[in-house]
């Protein structure tokens, strides 16, 4: 069976490979101490699944055990830190993307709470498409003894430890072998993939008896292949969001004959949500997030007896595009989805103080913020507990430049949920991030996105529509071909753009003597540090009438006199590796 072609997943990228670094932002309260785990360690429990079709059990010690798990951010040198705040959750079980030497204090500070580690191997190509490296699972054997070496020898070290729960083989491989591989070869490749992952889960068993033996990939998709290739696998793992509550009839249209847990939830991801008007992903509400984990949980326990519980995603503290979208404790703060979670663990949240609630958040004029200008967001914002809010504003340019980071903007709080904030210069579709805090150790964040457009000008652009050259021009690439006509059309969705070597060009002729005191240049990321502003009344003999030495893209709004037939823009010195490229080439009389 054939896994659909999917859209690239943005789950936890970076995650899964490394620990996730701390924010400065403290979580624990205050008294929290780490339990440490005394030198003559308890044996290693005994964990099986038990049972036979659709009335499965995963027992530890011979009692039954429903996994209420989180998947683990925070640095391993810090687990004994957050692994009591994990505990007060009604959390028994973490997941981990990798095992190895520095993995031990991790364990020691699970076990010191009671709490289990599904303890994972990482594979190539891990984490969906795009991600990882390529390996050819049907020739690659230096690659595949080097692993069957790895995973087992990690297994002895640890198969004694209290800490462990199952050992985990692989993340989203199946799915990810898509961005290597097409067609028949893609049909082989996910064959010996699983056949290999077969291949380990026996090495494991020989190793340790008593510890079942899972793998994870995206989606029920990947199951056929495991049915095929893996009948070693214990269990089998799936991460799945937006379409979680779809697995139960999946798993019974397939024919399945082994329990699964599902390693990865949440609220519906980049992935699986609609565009918005600006046409980028609609991400969910706090609340709508909340609610995202409340409804996985209610359909994971909605299939008893295969469903065996679930490793929801993501402790993590990571305070950026990624991180903002599924922690539950973004730089250290709990959220609502955090208060979710702990409610459908049943630890009981009655007695916590509540995170502030963001609803309504706009943006006015939310396809057309001028460059550089103020833009008002507008929210309302509440806290259940009557707490003093305070408020930060920040900016995202992942759908400008693909940077998940988030940046601090100053902003004027004009009071009744009305917020002043300047745009940046740079083009495209942004994101504004609300967060609001009430001292207490909560947030509430909303997001919204922006287009960013060029401040308007008065007067008529003389430049558009009239014939434009270029020293060079892209014909291929993304968008392109770009030639310099593209620079005068009037949109701001098409674009010239160069060679990339430092000496280029582009001019305009205004078809006759033009008398001009404007020129607007709209850069695409690819802009000009250094360049220069010419006119000519012949096209040959060039004059400068504006020179720039420390150029940084964006918004180039120029005030500069002149007259001539021909304006152009010598460039000289690049801004960024690629060539230069302009959005528009405006020479305005006002």
């Amino acid at each position: 069976m054939k896994l659909p072609r999917l859209t690239p997943s943005v789950r936890g990228r970076g995650r899964r490979r490394t620990t996730a670094r701390l924010a400065v932002a403290a979580l624990v309260a205050a008294g929290a101490a780490t339990l440490p785990v005394p030198a003559a360690q308890a044996a290693g429990s005994v964990v099986k699944v038990e049972g036979s079709q659709g009335a499965w059990k995963l027992t530890v010690d011979g009692a039954p055990y429903t996994v209420k798990g989180l998947t683990w951010g925070p640095a391993v040198a810090d687990a004994g830190t957050y692994m009591p705040d994990v505990k007060s959750m009604g959390v028994n079980t973490i997941r981990t993307w990798g095992t190895d030497a520095t993995t031990k204090p991790l364990l020691d500070s699970a076990a010191g709470q009671g709490i289990k580690v599904i303890a994972g191997f990482w594979l190539q190509p891990g984490g969906g498409p795009g991600s990882g490296g390529c390996v050819n699972y049907l020739t690659d054997t230096q690659y595949k003894n080097d692993m069957l070496a790895e995973f087992p020898k990690w297994v002895e070290t640890y198969k004694d430890h209290p800490g462990v729960l199952m050992w985990n083989v692989g993340n989203e491989s199946v799915l990810g072998l898509q961005n290597c591989y097409s067609g028949d070869a893609l049909e082989q490749q996910r064959d010996a993939y699983t056949t290999f992952v077969n291949d380990i889960a026996e090495k494991i068993h020989a190793v340790d008896r008593n510890h079942p033996v899972t793998s994870t990939d995206a989606w029920t998709g990947a199951w056929p292949y495991y049915k095929k290739n893996a009948p070693d696998l214990d269990l089998y793992a799936v991460n799945s969001y937006g379409a979680v509550c779809d697995i139960r009839k999946t798993w019974q249209d397939g024919g399945f004959d082994k329990p699964y847990i599902v390693t990865e939830g949440g609220p519906a991801g980049e992935w699986e949500v609609p565009d918005d008007a600006n046409g980028v992903p609609d991400e969910p509400t706090d609340l709508a997030k909340a609610e995202g984990y409340s409804r996985a949980w209610q359909c994971v326990t909605g299939h008893p007896g295969v469903a065996l519980g679930a490793t929801l995603f993501h402790y993590g503290t990571e305070y950026d595009f990624g991180g903002v979208w599924f922690n539950l404790l973004p730089a250290g703060q709990k959220r609502l989805a955090y208060y979710a979670v702990k409610k459908a663990y049943g630890a009981g949240t009655s007695g916590d103080n509540t995170p502030p609630v963001i609803t309504g958040m706009t943006v006015d004029d939310a396809s057309a913020v001028q460059a550089g200008r103020p833009f008002t967001v507008r929210a309302s914002v509440s806290d259940p507990d009557g707490d003093r809010i305070t408020h930060q504003m920040l900016l995202g340019s992942k759908y400008v430049d693909g940077s998940g980071q988030l940046v601090d903007v100053r902003f004027t709080d004009r009071g009744n949920g009305t917020f002043e904030v300047t745009a940046p210069d740079r083009l495209g579709v942004w994101k504004v991030y609300l967060k609001s805090s009430d001292g207490k150790g909560n947030v509430g964040i909303e997001t919204t996105s922006f287009k960013v457009v060029p401040p308007k000008v008065g007067g008529t652009n003389l430049a558009a529509g009239k014939p434009a050259a270029a020293s060079t021009s892209q014909p291929g690439g993304t968008g392109c071909p770009c030639p310099a006509g593209k620079a005068v059309d009037g949109s701001f969705d098409t674009r010239w753009a160069s060679d990339w070597s430092d000496r280029q060009w582009i001019q305009v002729d205004l078809g006759t003597r033009t008398a001009f005191d404007h020129v607007q240049l709209a850069w695409e990321t690819a802009y000009a540090k250094g360049y220069t502003v010419q006119t000519s009344d012949n096209g040959q003999d060039w004059r400068t009438v504006h020179t720039v030495t420390e150029g940084n893209g964006g918004i180039d709004d120029i005030d500069v006199t002149g007259e001539a037939r021909y304006v152009r823009v010598d460039a000289s010195v690049r801004g960024t590796p690629w060539g230069y490229s302009l959005y528009e080439f405006g020479v305005y009389r006002r």
